[in-house]
C-alpha cells in the first residue's frame, strides 16, 4: 500500500505538469472544487446556475445567493471541499473501500452532467471520465481497480495543494485577479486577499498532512 501511494503521488505530480493529458485529468480534482461551491450555495439558500469546466484546469461556477453569509459560505467551500475529499478518498484507500470512491465519484459527475455543467468541453470531459469509471467497474479486475484508484486519490490530493498554492501565490502578486481569495476579500473588506490565500493553502497542508498520516499510520 505505502509503495503504490508513494508512485501514485509521484505520477500525479509528474502528470499534471504535462500540457494536454495532465490538464485532463487535473480536471477532476476542478469537478470537486466547483461541486464544493454548488453544495454550499443549495445548502445556505441560494441557487446554482452553471458549472463552467475548462481546458485549462479552470473551472466557474456560477451561484445566485439570498444572503451574504451564504454568498462567503460558498466563496469558502471550493478549496476546503477538494482537500477534505482528497483526505477522505485515502481514508477509504486506507480501509480498502475502493468501490466507494468509485460511487462517490460517479455520483459528482452524474449530478454534475444532468443539473450544473453546460458548456462543451465540461460535457466532454464528464462523459469520457465517467465511462472510465464504469469501465473499471465492470472489469472486476481488483489490481486495476486499486492502482487506478489509488491514482485518482493521489491526484485530487496532490492537486489541491498545488491549486491552493497558486491562488496563494495569485493572491500576493495579483489580487484583484486571485478568484475565490479576491471574493472573499471583496465580501469582508477588511481582509485581503493573501491572508485568504494563505488560509487555503494551510488547510490544504493540513488535509494533505491527515491523509498520508491515515496511509502510512505516522
Amino acid at each position: 500500500m505505502r509503495t503504490q501511494v508513494i508512485v501514485g503521488l509521484i505520477l500525479a505530480l509528474l502528470l499534471t505538469q504535462m500540457p494536454i493529458v495532465g490538464k485532463y485529468f487535473a480536471i477532476l480534482n476542478t469537478m470537486i472544487h466547483e461541486s464544493g461551491h454548488s453544495l454550499m450555495a443549495l445548502i445556505t439558500g441560494g441557487e446554482v446556475r452553471r458549472i463552467s469546466l475548462l481546458p485549462n484546469t479552470a473551472g466557474t461556477t456560477l451561484t445566485g445567493h439570498t444572503s451574504w453569509i451564504g454568498h462567503f459560505l460558498t466563496s469558502v467551500s471550493g478549496y476546503v471541499f477538494a482537500s477534505f475529499f482528497g483526505y477522505l478518498f485515502f481514508y477509504l484507500i486506507s480501509k480498502g473501500q475502493y468501490k466507494w470512491m468509485i460511487y462517490i465519484l460517479l455520483a459528482f459527475l452524474t449530478v454534475n452532467l444532468i443539473f450544473w455543467v453546460r458548456n462543451g468541453y465540461g460535457l466532454f470531459w464528464i462523459v469520457t471520465f465517467g465511462a472510465l469509471f464504469i469501465f473499471l467497474l465492470k472489469s472486476g479486475n481488483t489490481a486495476l481497480i486499486q492502482y487506478s484508484l489509488v491514482f485518482f486519490a493521489s491526484l485530487i490530493l496532490v492537486e489541491s495543494v498545488t491549486s491552493a498554492f497558486e491562488i496563494m501565490w495569485i493572491s500576493f502578486v495579483s489580487p484583484l485577479q486571485a478568484g475565490d481569495a479576491a471574493n472573499l476579500s471583496r465580501a469582508t473588506r477588511f481582509i485581503p486577499a493573501p491572508i485568504w490565500g494563505v488560509a487555503f493553502f494551510a488547510q490544504s497542508l493540513y488535509f494533505a498532512l491527515l491523509a498520508i498520516k491515515q496511509v502510512f499510520r505516522v
